[in-house]
């Protein structure tokens, strides 16, 4: 996940990679983008209806029961939770390229890494700690495993993962490694930043035609067009009547949902949880897109809500740690307390979102700015 948004929309571009200025009239205005605020935490929470009561496995076995049965009006609609994952590579898309305009690239890693380790680390240990108690039957990682866990490159290398989430960091890494290399280490501008989301649209298609384990890893072409996307749109907050800008966010929508589809998509089939409509998932990444389009054209600056920031910072610890001791609240409040179902899934929401504030006070906040001054 991304830090919270601050818009940083120049009067004209770097001088060097970019001598076109930008029509002051096409420029939006300085401000924070508390509506992304808003979206990040909004994707979250589709995430997290998915797992609580979208999908069937581990969850099953905390509400004992099938979420199928416990909500059968809303568990066919959380099925689509799933697709925040895809907004927030949009919203990432267009916050990294934001962060990253016209700065160094020290100061950008220093900023990445210490955005993301230190609630992260906290999570792995918490989670770890908690599934260790032994009147828990969830499985329980041996110590080499954790240890790799606090990397963050435990997929890459072959480790059992403690949060189930991390893959989509891992996503997040490489997207960082590719814009670092590309971008923000040849001085960063728009011509460059264009230059790589049409080299790496292109590249991605590419790798996957090849098939080859490599560049699938590295390209990400389930993935690549929805943080592409996402870098068109914060050129398109820059200047809204950047044509090139809008072709790539554009593109990055196009491809994204074809994933998207070819990766949720099924016949109806009896043997499968639950079952999305085409149209549905494409609907749900279209909106993504529009929201942040809207977000970016400053059609949504009245959403300026102090409380918004409060949301966004609650976004990525609360995305970190709400799978696996969701699962673990579910199955104390139900099978336990035996709560009505509802209660329960409201209860365990609000009871991750109060742990993510804690989060964010205790570990972030101290932290982050250590880490940052500490590395850049």
């Amino acid at each position: 996940m991304t830090a919270p948004a601050r818009a940083t929309a120049a009067a004209a571009p770097a001088a060097i990679p970019d001598r076109r200025p930008a029509p002051a009239a096409a420029t939006t205005r300085v401000g924070r983008l508390r509506a992304l605020d808003g979206l990040r935490l909004l994707a979250a929470l589709m995430v997290a209806g998915y797992h609580y009561a979208g999908r069937g496995g581990e969850v099953a076995g905390s509400w004992g029961a099938s979420p199928r049965e416990l909500f059968p009006t809303a568990s066919p609609w959380l099925a689509y939770g799933c697709l925040g994952v895809q907004v927030f590579f949009v919203i990432s898309g267009f916050v990294i390229c934001m962060s990253a305009w016209q700065r160094p690239l020290r100061s950008f890693l220093a900023s990445r890494v210490a955005r993301l380790y230190p609630a992260y680390w906290a999570a792995v240990v918490l989670v770890t700690a908690v599934f260790a108690l032994p009147w828990l039957p969830y499985e329980r990682l041996g110590l080499s495993d954790v240890l790799v866990n606090l990397t963050m490159l435990q997929q890459p290398v072959g480790a059992e993962r403690v949060l189930g989430v991390c893959w989509t960091l891992w996503a997040e890494l490489r997207f960082y490694a590719l814009f670092a290399l590309c971008v923000v280490l040849p001085g960063g501008g728009r011509r460059r930043t264009l230059l790589f989301c049409g080299v790496w649209t292109l590249a991605a298609a590419l790798a996957d035609a090849a098939d080859q384990p490599f560049l699938t890893q590295t390209l990400m072409p389930e993935y690549a067009p929805f943080f592409v996307g996402g870098i068109g749109l914060y050129l398109v907050h820059r200047d809204r009547r950047d044509v090139l800008a809008w072709g790539v966010a554009a593109s990055g929508w196009l491809i994204g949902q074809h994933y998207a589809v070819a990766g949720l998509w099924h016949a109806p089939d009896p043997r499968f949880f639950s079952y999305r409509s085409a149209a549905v998932i494409v609907a749900v990444v279209t909106a993504g897109f529009v929201a942040v389009a809207l977000i970016a054209l400053g059609r949504l600056g009245w959403a300026d809500w102090r409380w918004l920031t409060v949301a966004g910072a609650l976004t990525y610890p609360f995305y970190l740690v709400h799978e696996h001791l969701g699962w673990v609240a579910i199955r104390v409040l139900r099978r336990h307390l035996d709560l009505p179902p509802a209660l329960v899934l409201w209860t365990t929401v609000t009871g991750m979102l109060a742990l993510a504030w804690l989060l964010h006070r205790w570990v972030e906040r101290p932290l982050t700015p250590r880490l940052r001054k500490a590395l850049g």
